[in-house]
């Protein structure tokens, strides 16, 4: 199969050849002509899967359509008409919405018909944004808290939106975004097309999602083998304090180029970075603290493998395209099998071979057995031959009950206060 078999106008599928794509990738092939046909849909694939252009390419050539009927309605004397906001797509991060916005910018670019994108995200000043608006939008990509600043600054009207896409829709689900989520559904009207791609939907937003759509395509991309990505996975013990020697000791010995390293907070960023950084290994750190032109710059950067390494939190598990990134490491396990997911998707992307490595202490020994059995993957933890671990698993007790912290399963103060009002009980 091939883009010609999908639908699409000529022109998108000569922009897609220029981008040397040939060939639809399964989450392409399925879901481009449901929304052609103005279905509802609710993907689920995994990361590097092609989902971006499974929606953009189908809501390009519906809008080229409306172009036509504004650029038609606008008379022979070309008279200027503020354009319409008909898509709008959400994301969770800048990141995403830069990134979204340039490949709907690159495909749009040579197009016989004009169609402008906006970008909307937090971390910047607003008035630059509210001025590339003055004209209107086509199609805009937005960060819900943004979006909504925008609109009540009266600088974008959503009452015209006929597609809406939910990009990562499960954490804009979630209840980190639901508020804000709603206050948009509100504005939006109620005839539309709901767009929903995630490569994960917790049982927990599933329910959420299926209220938004009417009659859904469900397209779900199994982790088949000929369909997933080729990543080697690797699990190595180690003592908490070993972890950083560890990290220098890999990146040495495989003659690593590019690592992406996950931490747990801004301070391990900062912290991490700087002791590989005066170790002699070119690393810098990313977080959400930065401002947004550092993020900016030192994602650029990372691209351009101007630097070795690049420490990370959460925020850059999801959605961010590295072409060609070799390696990621878990140097703290992340808080569930979802994140899990999302991590190591960042590598093996379109076809390329990748490796994760999680690193496993002896306090995260439990939590990484349960990430093991929501991720589905069985791996033999591994003990490298001068960093063996002296530590010993801490015993369990009514306040740590070996959940390792995993999302969902920690127990609540309430619990915690229960437990231990039930231990006193039994010590009397």
């Amino acid at each position: 199969m091939n883009f010609s078999d999908l639908g699409l106008a000529s022109a998108l599928q000569s922009a897609v050849a220029d981008m040397g794509l040939v060939n639809p990738t399964p989450v392409q092939a399925e879901a481009i002509p449901h929304v052609l046909q103005g279905c509802d849909v609710l993907v689920q694939a995994q990361t590097g899967s092609g989902k971006t252009l499974a929606y953009v390419l189908p809501v390009l050539q519906l809008q080229m359509a409306s172009a036509v009927a504004r650029d038609a309605n606008a008379g022979s004397w070309k008279v200027k008409t503020k354009r319409v906001t008909q898509v709008l797509v959400l994301v969770p991060t800048r990141e995403l919405a830069t990134q979204v916005s340039d490949v709907l910018r690159d495909l749009a670019r040579p197009l016989s018909q004009s169609i402008k994108v906006g970008t909307l995200f937090g971390g910047v000043s607003i008035n630059p944004q509210m001025m590339s608006l003055r004209s209107g939008a086509d199609v805009v990509v937005a960060t819900p808290g943004r979006l909504l600043d925008i609109v009540d600054h009266n600088a974008l009207h959503l009452g015209h939106v006929q597609h809406l896409v939910l990009d990562e829709a499960d954490r804009l689900l979630d209840l980190g975004f639901s508020e804000e989520l709603q206050r948009i559904l509100a504005l939006l009207p109620a005839q539309r097309q709901n767009l929903l791609f995630s490569a994960t939907f917790a049982p927990a937003v599933q329910s959420l999602a299926e209220a938004l759509l009417r009659n859904p395509e469900r397209i779900t991309i199994a982790h088949t083998e000929a369909h997933a990505p080729d990543i080697a996975q690797r699990a190595i013990q180690v003592d908490e304090k070993s972890r950083t020697a560890l990290l220098r000791h890999l990146i040495k010995t495989h003659a690593w180029k590019r690592v992406l390293v996950f931490v747990a907070t801004r301070y391990a960023c900062e912290h991490v970075a700087n002791k590989l950084y005066k170790a002699g290994v070119f690393a810098t750190a990313f977080h959400g603290e930065m401002s947004q032109g550092a993020r900016q710059d030192v994602l650029a950067e990372f691209k351009e493998a101007r630097w070795e390494v690049l420490v990370t939190t959460d925020l850059a598990s999801r959605g961010i395209d590295i072409a060609q990134l070799p390696v990621v490491v878990n140097y703290d396990l992340p808080r569930s099998a979802t994140d899990y997911t999302h991590r190591i998707g960042r590598t093996g992307r379109a076809g390329a071979h990748g490796e994760a490595v999680s690193f496993v202490t002896a306090a995260t020994l439990s939590h990484w057995q349960l990430i093991q059995k929501r991720a589905q993957v069985q791996l033999s933890v591994e003990v490298l031959e001068g960093f063996e671990p002296n530590e010993v698993q801490p015993p369990l007790s009514p306040l740590n009950d070996g959940t390792g912290g995993i999302k969902g399963k920690r127990p609540s103060k309430k619990d915690k206060l229960r437990a231990a009002a039930a231990a006193a009980a039994r010590a009397e």
